[in-house]
């Protein structure tokens, strides 16, 4: 509040003062001139009526001390209106005074009376006269004046005396409308620098005021109100509070649009996620935060129909992400309604459901091809080719390599089954990685040499000693050296070699062989998944090689990665930490 309410009520006071002196002035003053005028009038026709009306004639020589006596001018007339006796002027020199107001207000009334410039003296005058006579014979008229500065004169000394007064007058009741104004504006004062503070945002405590009228009153509305705003702003930031740590700890991400369709809350685990490809979505509508067009159509629905809509969308381009979004109303105030969107990511989900049906399809595609053949040549033994013991021995031999085909892929199921269950077993302990190798080479040279294949085997024999499971370990050289020596055309080389790290150490297993195309190197490692599908079965892969390899070296907390070109070969690198447990 600034100090023109304390200004407005001291001026009004001021102004209340000022109009009532304006308003005596202007009752008293006329008043205060009729009363002089009045009495002068009174003392005049006094005077004028102790004149000896026989002797007025002789008297004429008189005059001057007859009006030092009464303080006015005499003039004597005759019943003609002729002036035969004035005390200031030469009574020859005068005109006729038949037709002065006076004189004939005192010829028909018997006294006149008249106020007006006397051209003579030069003066406002009062005149006041009576008939000279005996019985109703007028010989002529006593007229007296007297000039009425005196009147002003003794009015100027009356406003004098009133000025003063209501300078004292004035000065009393300013400094009291002083005093009024700066106590009814104080407590006005005192609960603005109060709402101030609490607009501020501070917590003031209460108004405390002595007074007992309506401001107090007034203060103990305030101080209830601001008692009511507080428990309703600590229940508001403790629902918040809550609210916070539910949108905080659910993994589902949560955005909500304010009524004119703006993004005016993400919480932090939508906002972590949409960080990478979208920044920030604050403020923005849908169609300028994520420029998805399917998201765009569902919640052009919801506002059509008001009622929630989910559906299942995709976000980002470079890195995809699979969204089931569930779009509902918050329900407010009318004109406040709000608008929340869940995201649930169920990319995984649906990563792990291709996975389940690829894998599902895979198996049976893989079971049923060697179980197709067996129960062929099954058929073709009972039908007669037993009688052909040449043919027979073929069909038995095919029917072998095919149960044995069956056989490995029924391992390998039970190994990546056992590993990801975590019911495999592993005997740690120390392990020197040459002699494992060498172990594996001395498996592979036989159909090495049946390819004319060269295994050039460059792991030093002082290599410091890991732990980990000597068996798993020679599992995971036999399948990366199987698929290096099966994929490698003959005539080729497989090269083993080894770097050693402070931290770790490092075996590249390259081949000379065909090589895998850039975009199908991610996928290696996925169960099933072969690069030349029909080459692989007729080299006998079960596809799951490389998915146990990358298991295996996961449990002894290393890893894999490979580099290859089309028709280039390829390296494998196999990372071994030194302290594995």
């Amino acid at each position: 509040m600034k100090r023109n309410l304390f200004l407005k009520i001291f001026f009004s006071y001021l102004v209340i003062i000022l109009c009532g002196f304006a308003v005596l002035n202007f009752l008293i003053k006329d008043e205060i001139r009729r009363i002089m005028t009045d009495k002068i009038e009174s003392e005049l026709r006094t005077d004028a009526e102790l004149i000896d009306l026989g002797a007025a004639r002789s008297m004429s020589g008189q005059l001057q001390q007859m009006a030092r006596i009464s303080g006015s001018r005499v003039t004597l007339v005759d019943a003609a209106g002729r002036v035969f006796a004035d005390s200031e002027k030469d009574a020859a020199a005068l005109e006729n005074h038949l037709n002065r107001p006076e004189i004939q207000e005192a010829r028909l009334k018997g006294k006149g009376r008249s106020v007006r410039f006397s051209r003579s003296l030069g003066v406002e005058m009062l005149y006041v006269a009576v008939p000279i006579g005996s019985g109703s014979a007028i010989a002529g008229y006593v007229r007296l004046a007297r000039p009425l500065h005196d009147v002003q004169r003794l009015i100027d000394q009356v406003y004098r005396s009133i000025f003063l007064t209501i300078v004292m007058v004035s000065v009393i009741a300013l400094g009291i409308a002083l005093f009024i104004s700066y106590r009814l504006a104080w407590p006005i004062r005192m609960m603005e620098r109060f709402t101030e503070r609490l607009r501020r945002g501070e917590m003031p405590g209460s108004i405390l005021l002595r007074t007992s009228d309506e401001t107090k009153k007034l203060a103990d509305n305030i101080n209830y109100l601001v008692a009511e705003l507080q428990d309703k702003i600590r229940l508001a930031n403790e629902e918040k509070s809550k609210l916070m740590t539910a949108l905080t700890s659910i993994n589902e991400g949560v955005l909500i649009l304010n009524n004119a369709e703006r993004i005016e809350f993400v919480s932090p685990s939508l906002a972590g996620l949409l960080a990478g490809q979208y920044g920030d979505v604050a403020g923005k509508t849908l169609m300028e935060a994520f420029r998805n067009l399917e998201l765009q159509k569902a919640f052009q629905h919801f506002r059509q129909s008001r009622e929630t809509v989910a559906g299942e969308i995709t976000l980002g381009d470079a890195d995809p992400v699979i969204m089931r979004v569930s779009i509902s109303e918050i329900h407010g105030y009318p004109g406040e309604e709000k608008s929340m969107i869940v995201f649930h990511d169920v990319t995984r989900l649906k990563k792990l459901e291709r996975i389940r049906t690829d894998f599902v399809a895979n198996v049976t595609h893989e079971i049923r091809t060697p179980l197709t053949a067996i129960i062929g040549y099954l058929e073709t033994l009972q039908t007669g080719a037993l009688a052909h013991p040449q043919d027979a021995r073929r069909f038995v031999d095919i029917m072998l390599k095919q149960a044995q085909r069956l056989d490995r892929l029924v391992e390998d199921l039970l190994v990546i089954s056992q590993i990801e269950l975590g019911e495999m077993r592993f005997r740690f302990e120390e392990v020197a990685l040459a002699d494992v190798v060498a172990g594996v080479v001395s498996l592979m040279e036989a159909r090495a040499a049946a390819k004319r294949l060269h295994i050039d085997n460059r792991l030093p024999g002082d290599l410091p000693p890991l732990r980990g499971d000597r068996d798993r370990l020679s599992q995971v050289f036999v399948n990366v050296l199987d698929n290096a020596v099966k994929f490698t055309p003959d005539g080729g080389r497989v090269t083993i070699d080894a770097e050693v790290s402070s931290d770790q150490v490092t075996v590249t297993i390259a081949d000379t062989g065909t090589g895998i195309p850039r975009e199908d190197i991610a996928r290696l490692g996925e169960r099933f998944y072969r690069v030349d599908k029909t080459r692989s079965r007729e080299l006998g892969g079960t596809g799951l090689g490389l998915s146990i390899v990358k298991h295996l070296l996961h449990a002894h907390g290393g890893k894999m990665e490979i580099e290859s070109q089309s028709g280039r070969g390829t390296k494998v690198s196999l990372f071994f930490p030194r302290q594995t447990v």
